[in-house]
């Protein structure tokens, strides 16, 4: 591991008038971060001048850059993407501040594609200041399935802590739109995506996935709803079909209040605050906001912009640190599982007539963790 080349990790700066830099040099004033991986911040050295003086931060030491090719392992690397100076607004929203975030994504997103970083970590963005001519998503997920996907790959958001992961049928969706999402393709496409991340992102090897109810009482046999009984549990026996192992409909109540979460690997919510107010309420300072499902890695704290307390110095960077750490990790274990796929060991047996362990050297895609 001593010669293991560092991983690049991008950094975002996310809206300039929101917690985003704080946070970030909260994290990169540790030096023990360098050595962990190379950091590569898109913003601009006044920005981030401007944000530390706020907060009356001590210096935290950047190399400034004018491309990722010029980035330096061992030191902070900071990509000067702001030829002209930026207004900053701490704590209040604006047009500016959106756009910057934008060119700051724009920029990582490139270099990720080109293979000039090899993680991408992003600080919160304003959903609405952000919004432009070139960027009209719901939010980072959708914006990144488009900019990264292959056309085919669809993201997933997880998000998670030590205890728990969570992902998402619908994500950035207004509640009143949200039933009509819910279809039986939608969940047994998330629910495929989500066992192969659990096997690949986490490396668990046959992932137990626990299925949220749309409806109070997971619908009291129809009394309450009908989607559980004509969507979600067939989309759960197709997805036992196709050998992922996943049970529900649970009611979201009874299974966060009884700790059933406990018991598997994952859950999957049917929208947005059904999944994600739960683990706030678990682990609001150390979750992680993680895009599977594309090629390539990106994960987040489970925070926003945080304008009522930007430039207070309060602001806590648990959540983002733990969002390098993990992308770190889910790269490795991308690695790990792709390496392992490309050897798959054979399945034994054991003859009883003569006692003996045999290898089965026929080949049966059921066998290789790539085919499934």
């Amino acid at each position: 591991m001593a010669n293991e080349k560092k991983i690049r990790v991008g950094i975002t700066h996310g809206d300039t008038n929101g917690i985003g830099l704080e946070v970030i040099l909260k994290t990169l004033a540790n030096p023990q971060m360098v050595e962990l991986c190379t950091p590569v911040l898109y913003s601009s050295s006044r920005i981030m001048t401007y944000h530390r003086k706020a907060i009356e931060m001590p210096a935290v030491p950047f190399t400034s850059v004018r491309s990722a090719q010029d980035v330096r392992d061992g030191v902070n690397n900071i990509v000067e993407i702001f030829p002209d100076e930026v207004k900053v607004e701490i704590g209040t929203p604006s047009e500016i501040g959106g756009r910057a975030a934008f060119i700051s994504l724009e920029h990582a997103v490139a270099d990720l594609k080109a293979g000039l970083i090899d993680v991408l970590v992003t600080a919160p963005i304003n959903k609405s200041t952000i919004q432009s001519e070139e960027f009209q998503f719901p939010g980072h997920t959708e914006y990144l399935e488009a900019a990264l996907g292959d056309g085919r790959s669809k993201a997933l958001m997880i998000l998670f802590n030590e205890s728990i992961k969570i992902a998402l049928v619908t994500t950035h969706l207004p509640v009143s739109k949200i039933a009509q999402a819910i279809t039986k393709e939608s969940v047994l496409e998330k629910l495929t995506i989500f066992n192969n991340s659990l096997r690949r992102d986490f490396f668990i090897e046959c992932p137990r996935i626990a299925v949220l109810a749309l409806n109070p009482h997971a619908g009291d046999g129809g009394l309450l709803g009908t989607e559980e009984r004509d969507i979600i549990t067939p989309a759960i026996k197709q997805a036992n079909d196709k050998k992922i192992v996943c049970f529900g409909p649970y009611p979201a109540d009874g299974f966060f209040g009884s700790q059933q979460y406990k018991h598997f690997d994952g859950v999957l919510a049917m929208y947005h605050d059904q999944g994600l107010a739960p683990l706030k309420t678990l682990s609001m300072a150390s979750g992680v906001n993680f895009t599977a499902g594309l090629p390539f890695v990106r994960t987040s704290p489970d925070h926003g912009t945080g304008f009522d307390i930007a430039g207070k110095n309060i602001a806590d960077e648990s959540s983002f640190r733990e969002a390098i750490y993990q992308a770190i990790d889910i790269f490795r274990n991308r690695r790990r599982f792709d390496e392992a796929a490309q050897n798959p060991l054979r399945k034994q047996y054991f003859d009883r007539s003569n006692d003996n362990v045999v290898l089965d050297l026929t080949k049966d895609d059921d066998d290789d963790p790539a085919a499934n």
